[in-house]
């Protein structure tokens, strides 16, 4: 028994620490722990009646749920580990009896004491292997705080690149550029910028697929509702007579269609064209299918 206990916290370790892995460092589309829950949070969102207001706390409260998920799996993996081992292995501070303190409540307070590297309690590991196992649960610990904290810092500068794309599509729209004013050397330079920051946010979602579900907001600073102006102003730029133009347009075209191959294989799933793809992304973040 005890040792089943201790393999099914040990597993419960790995699978968080796995999960925490593929989310920061090694993002992939084959789902996991934060994914599922991000997932379902923004469904749950777009259920509901006041969809935008909801839409707009699924991304914030799904990374809370995130780190509250780890948080807890972290601490629930250790306290298996320590809770058959207990009263025998630990040592207990004047004034507590061991034998009404080795329950799994006090294996979990243990753990969550040692996760929150605040030291040691007044039930602290004697064993050898234990006094080697609480020193690794607070480095896990520490660990996890380093990682929240740079996914973070990952995320919403993320979501700012994204949005600073929209507003300058949206300004760009308010502008009216026809396909005469792209026909010239600085059309062709707006375009390749276009281009390579819709190629930045391709790399955003892959990196931080997280960011896929915050709602963007107001319409200017919704990329889901602009992106269809950047396929325009690409199918407007090839028609234009400028050398120097066509090449330009056609590597904002391939920039869309690679955008539009990460957003169905990692989000939506439509196996359509890129138009019929970027339809849905508009339609999934409250925007109207052009």
């Amino acid at each position: 028994m005890a040792w089943t206990l201790s393999l099914v916290g040990g597993a419960l370790v790995v699978f968080v620490l796995r999960d925490v892995f593929h989310t920061l460092w090694h993002p992939t589309r084959h789902g996991g722990l934060s994914r599922l829950v991000m997932t379902a949070l923004w469904r749950l969102s777009r259920r509901l009646d006041v969809r935008r207001r909801a839409a707009g706390l699924a991304g914030p409260l799904g990374m809370v749920a995130v780190f509250s998920l780890w948080a807890l799996g972290v601490a629930l993996g250790w306290a298996l580990l320590y809770w058959p081992h207990m009263p025998g292995a630990f040592s207990y501070s004047t004034g507590l009896e061991p034998s009404e303190h080795a329950t799994p409540v006090d294996a979990l307070y243990v753990s969550l004491v040692t996760v929150a590297t605040l030291g040691l309690g007044d039930i602290a590991p004697e064993a050898g292997w234990l006094r080697l196992l609480a020193p690794l649960e607070a480095l896990v610990g520490f660990a996890l705080l380093s990682a929240i904290v740079s996914w973070i810092l990952g995320v919403y500068p993320a979501l700012a690149r994204r949005r600073a794309l929209a507003l300058r599509l949206s300004q760009l729209r308010r502008t009216h550029a026809t396909t005469e004013a792209l026909d010239s050397e600085a059309g062709a330079a707006l375009l390749d910028s276009v281009a390579s920051d819709v190629c930045r946010v391709s790399i955003d979602f892959m990196q931080y697929p997280e960011s896929y579900y915050f709602y963007d907001g107001e319409a200017r600073l919704s990329l889901a509702e602009q992106i269809d102006f950047a396929a325009g102003l690409a199918g407007r730029a090839a028609k234009a007579g400028r050398r120097e133009v066509g090449p330009a347009a056609a590597a904002l075209d391939a920039a869309l269609d690679d955008l539009a191959l990460i957003l169905d294989e990692r989000f939506l799933h439509t196996r359509g064209s890129t138009t019929s793809v970027l339809d849905a992304y508009a339609a999934d973040h409250g925007g109207q299918a052009s």
